[in-house]
């Protein structure tokens, strides 16, 4: 595997683990057309989705090969900002929200709450493979890091307003065009 880019430092947490990319490729290969196709933009307000917050950095789309490269950097730098790569990373500890429903969990610190944005986008989804519920939810991001890679991949596609370090334009400050050049070569070999 070709390193050098998506090697790179993410802020001051270092370089994302050979492991995390290689789970991160493998799923990015097999995972569905329909997470990173063109579709209309939710509520009709194109900054909610994940490809028009990124596009500046990484686009313009070419086709679903690009789109997906780009997915799987926005991937790469958002959960080194979040949990420094570490898939068991649990409740924020700035968070002191009483409600277990809002607690992190996982490798982008997403939190069951964010199965009801949009009118619930994500709960038939979330249902469907188990995460129903605020507890299996917990669990299942800290344990299952294909269904994470799923599940973060589907809600930016909803919504990024969720993720601190979107409306921070953290992540988008460090989006790396080289780093999606490598992913893109990655996932083009067979």
């Amino acid at each position: 595997m070709v390193t050098s880019a998506i090697k790179t430092k993410v802020g001051n947490r270092g370089s994302p683990p050979d492991k995390f990319l290689n789970e991160l490729v493998a799923w990015g290969r097999k995972s569905p057309d329909e997470i990173f196709a063109p579709k209309p933009p939710p509520k009709g307000r194109p900054d909610l989705d994940v490809y028009a917050q990124i596009v500046s950095v990484l686009g313009p789309w070419e086709n679903l090969l690009h789109r997906r490269a780009a997915m799987l950097e926005t991937m790469r730098v958002h959960a080194g900002l979040e949990s420094s790569w570490k898939q068991g990373e649990g409740k924020d500890p700035d968070n002191h929200n009483p409600d277990p429903k809002s607690w992190e969990a996982g490798l982008f610190q997403v939190s069951f709450d964010s199965t009801e944005i949009d009118h619930s986008a994500m709960l038939p989804f979330a249902v469907a493979h188990g995460i129903g519920t605020y507890g299996s939810f917990q669990s299942q991001m800290k344990t299952d890091i294909n269904l994470a890679f799923e599940y973060y991949a589907r809600l930016v596609r909803v919504s990024i307003w969720w993720a601190g370090p979107f409306r921070r334009r953290e992540v988008q400050d460090w989006l790396s065009r080289p780093a999606m050049k490598e992913f893109q070569s990655m996932l083009a070999i067979l």
